[in-house]
């Protein structure tokens, strides 16, 4: 595994009005790692994710992808660069069919027809359930289902850092299982991935390394193991109170 890194964050402040929503976090992902980012409610993981997409401006520090400035950049000019989201609710087009929200998640490739036809075939390869509802309406399919439709459709982008912003939201706990072994087959695929996880204990467990985020702030960093093992993590995350 190569250790470039390719997403550095550097004393990052984020600011709703007169609220200190990230308060000067510096972290990093390297290339082919996942790096998970736990932390509770109103913790501020959810904004970190948005500062780096680009859809939450920097009142301070620097969001650096691939040793570029990407700080300033619009987030629409952040996708052609490699950085796509599967945003937290999953936020897939209700009123276009499967197949139309993959295609969305390609427009701004300018490959051919068959190179996008070949990646689509490759996401239903993925998610199987996808390729039986290619025509439906997406907004008509359960809450599991659209969260794979999400990552698909974040994959077609052929991004070089995958952003997961609570992927296993709401879902039932065999679904959760199946999103996390996506998860762990696309790193042995070589995909970058940032995830944002409230099941802590899984998302650990697939982890290269973490990240703990408290009311804006990162107090704790280590591997994924060793957090997994850190009594105040079990404590807090891990519903572990022996």
């Amino acid at each position: 595994m190569s250790n470039r890194t390719l997403l550095k964050v550097d004393r990052l402040e984020v600011r709703y009005g007169a609220i200190d929503a990230i308060k000067g976090i510096s972290l990093h992902v390297d290339q082919g790692e996942i790096v998970t980012i736990i932390g509770g409610n109103g913790a501020g993981k959810s904004t970190l994710m948005k500062t780096i997409s680009g859809l939450e401006p920097a009142a301070a520090g620097h969001v650096m992808f691939d040793e570029r400035d990407i700080t300033s950049m619009p987030g629409h000019l952040r996708l052609p660069l490699g950085i796509a989201q599967s945003p937290e609710g999953r936020q897939v087009f209700p009123d276009q069919s499967v197949l139309d929200n993959l295609l969305l998640g390609a427009y701004h490739r300018k490959d051919t027809q068959t190179d996008i036809d070949s990646d689509i075939e490759e996401q239903f390869t993925i998610f199987p359930r996808l390729r039986e509802r290619q025509n439906q309406m997406a907004g008509t399919m359960s809450g599991g289902e659209q969260q794979m439709l999400a990552i698909a459709r974040a994959l077609m982008s052929r991004p070089r850092l995958l952003l997961l912003d609570e992927p296993s939201l709401g879902l039932a706990p065999l679904i959760v299982k199946e999103i996390f072994s996506v998860i762990r087959m696309l790193k042995e695929r070589g995909v970058t991935i940032l995830l944002v996880e409230q099941m802590a204990n899984q998302a650990l467990a697939v982890s290269d390394r973490a990240y703990v985020l408290e009311t804006g702030r990162i107090t704790l960093e280590g591997k994924g193991s060793e957090l997994r093992r850190n009594p105040k993590v079990r404590a807090a995350y891990l519903g572990d109170h022996g």
